[in-house]
C-alpha cells in the first residue's frame, strides 16, 4: 500500500459483526484495504479475533477485538461504548452475525426457532439502534445487512432462518427509509452459497441440488461478497439505499 493511494475510506471507523471468519472476515479486510479502521466482533471464538486482527494490522489499519453476543442489548451497548472510546464514532455497519438451526417445520422446536430469530435479527435491530445516533450526528453513514437468498426464496428445513433473512430486508428497507434525510443509506447484502463455516454440515447431495440451481454452475466465495458490500459503503454507492444485492451467481432468477 503506498502513501499516495487512494484510499475511499480512510478516516472510517466500520464495526462488522461476527467478523473473525467467513464473510465477516473478508468484509473487515476489504474496508480495512479501502482505509476503514476496524471493529471485529465476535462471540466466542477469541483465538480466530485475535488472527482477525492480525491480518487487519498487517495492513496498516486500527483495529480492535471485542467480544459480544449481538443478540444481547448489554452485550451490544457494551459493544458500542467500547468501540467508540478505543476507535472513535462508527460510520459503517455491517450486520453478518448469525446462525442456523436447520429442522423441517414439524421438528422443529419454538427454542430453535427463537434461537435463530434472535441471533440474526434481534441482533441486526439492536446493533443498528446503537449506531444511528451517532451517524446522525455526522451526517453520513452506511448500514449493510447480510441476508440470504433464502430470505427470497424460502428454503426447506430452514424455516427460521429463511423468516430471518426476509425480516432483515424488511428492516433494511425501514431502516433506508428513516434515515435517507440523515445521508444514511441502509441495504442488504443476499449471497447465495457461500462455503463456510455455517454450510460446512451440509451433505454432498444438499450441495449439489444447490449447485444445479445456481446458473452460474458455481459457489461463490467469501471475498465476491465482501467486494459487493464493500461497494455499497463506498463514495460511489451514495445515492443506492433500501437495494437488496444478490451476489448468488443467478439462484434468485429461480423466483
Amino acid at each position: 500500500m503506498t502513501s499516495n493511494q487512494h484510499l475511499p475510506l480512510e478516516g472510517k471507523i466500520a464495526l462488522i459483526t461476527g467478523s473473525s471468519q467467513g464473510i465477516g472476515l473478508a468484509t473487515a479486510q476489504r474496508l480495512a484495504r479501502s482505509g476503514a479502521d476496524i471493529v471485529i466482533n465476535y462471540r466466542s471464538n477469541a483465538n480466530a479475533a485475535a488472527s482477525a486482527k492480525t491480518s487487519i494490522e498487517e495492513l496498516g489499519r486500527r483495529c480492535i477485538a471485542i467480544q459480544a453476543d449481538v443478540s444481547q442489548e448489554e452485550d451490544v451497548t457494551r459493544l458500542f461504548a467500547e468501540a467508540n472510546q478505543s476507535l472513535g464514532s462508527i460510520a459503517i455497519l455491517v450486520n453478518n452475525a448469525g446462525t442456523t438451526r436447520d429442522k423441517l417445520i414439524l421438528q422443529m422446536s419454538l427454542a430453535d426457532f427463537e434461537h435463530v430469530i434472535n441471533s440474526n435479527l434481534r441482533s441486526a435491530f439492536l446493533c443498528t439502534k446503537a449506531v444511528l445516533r451517532g451517524m446522525m450526528k455526522a451526517r453520513w453513514g452506511r448500514i449493510i445487512n447480510v441476508s440470504s437468498v433464502a430470505g427470497l426464496l424460502g428454503s426447506s428445513g430452514q424455516a427460521n432462518y429463511s423468516a430471518s433473512k426476509a425480516a432483515i430486508i424488511a428492516l433494511t428497507l425501514s431502516t433506508a427509509r428513516e434515515m435517507a434525510s440523515r445521508n444514511i443509506t441502509a441495504n442488504a447484502i443476499a449471497p447465495g452459497f457461500i462455503p463456510t463455516g455455517l454450510t460446512s454440515t451440509l451433505t454432498e447431495q444438499q450441495r449439489d441440488f444447490i449447485l444445479g440451481s445456481t446458473p452460474l454452475g458455481r459457489f461463490g466465495s467469501t471475498e465476491e461478497v465482501a467486494a459487493a458490500i464493500g461497494f455499497l459503503c463506498s463514495p460511489e454507492a451514495g445515492y443506492i439505499t433500501g437495494q437488496v444485492l444478490c451476489v448468488d451467481g443467478g439462484m434468485a432468477i429461480h423466483i
